[in-house]
């Protein structure tokens, strides 16, 4: 009868961390890959990731990498409407969508009906 031999092999686990900097230089907005254009919602909360307390009436929008203070020009691709929002929370949370913006945002959109939009996305500053 044979002895089976059982090795366990050292397994070493590395772990790549990215920190977010919210306060990164809006200078560096341009090296970011920013999709061109994508679906757009719009959202209520009330708090951001920025620690602001949300405003439905102000022209802000969620994104998931921008940084916090980012001017973001959002263009209904349909309508050709435009709006330029402030980047101060984090998201949009669901797959395909590319930003959330605010009811006032979403109102100059001319997308509240509909509740999403295709848009197209400018870094203004």
């Amino acid at each position: 009868m044979r002895h089976r031999e059982t090795r366990i092999a050292a397994v070493e686990h590395t772990s790549i961390v990215r920190r977010h900097d919210p306060y990164a230089s809006e200078k560096n907005t341009g090296d970011l890959k920013l999709p061109s254009s994508g679906v757009a919602s719009f959202y209520t909360d009330t708090r951001t990731a920025s620690g602001e307390k949300f405003n439905p009436e102000e022209l802000t929008a969620a994104h998931p990498t921008l940084p916090f203070g980012t001017k973001l020009r959002v263009t209904n691709a349909v309508t050709g409407r435009s709006v330029t929002v402030r980047v101060n929370d984090r998201g949009p949370y669901v797959h395909g969508r590319v930003v959330d913006v605010t009811h006032s945002a979403a109102q100059a959109l001319g997308m509240v009906g509909s509740g999403i939009a295709k848009v197209k996305l400018d870094v203004v500053e």
